[in-house]
């Protein structure tokens, strides 16, 4: 068949949606009889999947191209998706072996899941150019293809929570493809992967469209034959679009707005735990954030009790440091803790000779549950302390770039996904990881690879607990809370949301 009738092969095979990817699928997807579109706040802003680092695209291109595994938040345990097992030797804990599940057929031309995609795959994570996902790999020193269906990773140190570094978050890509036809083209032409579903459309900044692969091993026929994630970044159109049939899922409900669905005949709200940290990320190498004491002027200025009680209606639980309660490792006794004290914050700023410092404050708009309205509350509370600040609401797709490069003063943000939060803590506080903060302690970097090479879980426990001691102690971030995970859900599906707010596919089922 040629490239020319394949292409028309899939335009008819999915009517009602002009295909944007101009790949040569050997397979059409299924004739699209459902399809379920969900109202996502984030940005969609490439098409090559290593680079971006948000939960809500992880989710996508871990469905589309494979993940070696993802956690269920139900069971509360880690699950196997390409990988069918895996193991850490008991003799070398650096070295970890992974078995791949046979008989994984790519999309479109059927070529077999090998162990020499999951070894480029590892490579192109850490080389390619754009990927801003190199941290999830950094631990792994080298990796080797034992046989055509396992590969072993050998860790620079020995790393317990390896796992929380790779699945969910590291993608398995085509080394044929790659080595064909170059990054851009294998990602803009031939997207093909071996996940649950398959690549349709893209359009950047506003959508991503999947069709269900039914060649996946446990594929049901209730999943929907397409899943559309549109980008919607007011939470009202979210939950009008919800109410009126347009989406099916809308992630990141406002509380006030969840008597309107609760009232609805279509529709229904999901309310649960989130393992998502919001925070204050203030970067030392700008002042005033160099000077601990204006750090901590910043932890006593700001009145979480009031802002969960007037801005989120109750929906959200103050955090005292990285994690919350369920949340690995997190104990109620480790402090200092950060009581709302406008005096106390005033003195410290006071004793720093800052009264009067002129600070920009950055905050997303619709990103998060009412981002730019809690953040700016805050913003009364920081002048109350002696701040003078500058409020600033910057387009989340400009925003996050800076962050990521460290190019933001001081930001209100979220941290998700933290499972098992030695990634996250890592990522923003270890030395040399991200420049997202700024920030280095010689005595947390020697705690981080203490907890990480310790394999027992009281132990381990032990240590990152006094990781966020040492953190709290520096105060390079304040700790806000937890907003409770609500989500509208339309009476024609099935789902159950993920703790880490990973959308799948395969895990909504049709009424």
């Amino acid at each position: 068949m040629t490239a020319g009738l394949l292409r028309s092969s899939m335009l008819s095979a999915v009517a009602g949606l002009a295909v944007a990817v101009s790949s040569v699928f050997a397979t059409a997807p299924v004739a699209a009889k459902t399809s379920v579109t969900v109202a996502v706040a984030h940005d969609i802003a490439s098409w090559n999947p290593y680079a971006d680092s948000t939960a809500g695209m992880y989710a996508i291109w871990c469905q589309v191209y494979g993940c070696l595994g993802t956690y269920d938040g139900i069971s509360g345990s880690f699950k196997g998706m390409l990988a069918e097992r895996w193991e850490v030797d008991k003799d070398n804990p650096n070295l970890w072996t992974f078995y791949l599940r046979k008989g994984l057929k790519r999309h479109g031309d059927g070529k077999e899941l090998t162990a020499a995609d999951v070894a480029h795959g590892i490579w192109r994570n850490k080389n390619d150019k754009r990927s801003a996902q190199k941290h999830n790999t950094r631990a792994i020193k080298s990796w080797k293809v034992i046989d055509k269906h396992t590969i072993q990773f050998t860790t620079k140190k020995p790393i317990a929570p390896l796992l929380s570094y790779l699945f969910d978050i590291f993608f398995i890509t085509a080394k044929d493809i790659y080595d064909k036809h170059g990054a851009r083209d294998a990602d803009r032409k031939y997207p093909l992967g071996w996940g649950p579903y398959m690549l349709e459309d893209v359009k950047i900044g506003e959508r991503i469209v999947l069709a269900k692969n039914p060649n996946w091993p446990g594929i049901k026929k209730s999943n929907p034959d397409r899943v559309i994630f549109q980008r919607v970044k007011e939470p009202e159109a979210r939950v009008t679009g919800l109410l009126n049939g347009e989406f099916q899922v809308a992630p990141f409900i406002p509380a006030h707005l969840v008597p309107r669905v609760e009232k609805s005949s279509a529709a229904r709200v999901y309310k649960g735990e989130s393992v998502e940290s919001m925070f204050l990320g203030m970067n030392g190498k700008f002042k005033p954030w160099d000077n601990k004491l204006a750090r901590k002027a910043v932890a006593h200025a700001i009145d979480r009790n009031l802002i969960i009680k007037s801005i989120f209606k109750g929906g959200a639980s103050i955090l005292h440091g990285p994690v919350g309660k369920g949340q690995y490792a997190w104990n109620p006794a480790v402090g200092p803790k950060y009581d709302y004290d406008p005096k106390k914050s005033r003195a410290l700023l006071k004793k720093a000779g800052l009264l009067g410092v002129e600070i920009d404050f950055y905050c997303t708009t619709g990103r998060y549950a009412k981002d730019r309205e809690a953040a700016q509350a805050m913003v009364p509370m920081l002048e109350a302390a002696g701040f003078k600040v500058k409020f600033h609401t910057p387009e989340y797709s400009t925003h996050w770039p800076l962050v990521r490069k460290g190019k933001r003063p001081f930001f209100y943000h979220g941290r998700g996904s933290i499972i098992d939060p030695s990634p996250a803590i890592g990522q923003y506080f270890q030395t040399g990881v991200t420049p997202r903060i700024k920030y280095s302690n010689p005595e947390l970097d020697k705690t981080l690879a203490a907890e990480r090479a310790e394999f027992e879980p009281e132990k381990r426990k032990k240590l990152l607990q006094k990781a966020f001691g040492i953190i709290l102690e520096d105060v390079p971030a304040h700790f806000l809370w937890r907003i409770n995970t609500l989500y509208g859900l339309s009476n024609k599906v099935d789902y159950v949301p993920t703790p880490h707010n990973r959308v799948y596919g395969h895990q909504i089922f049709m009424r």
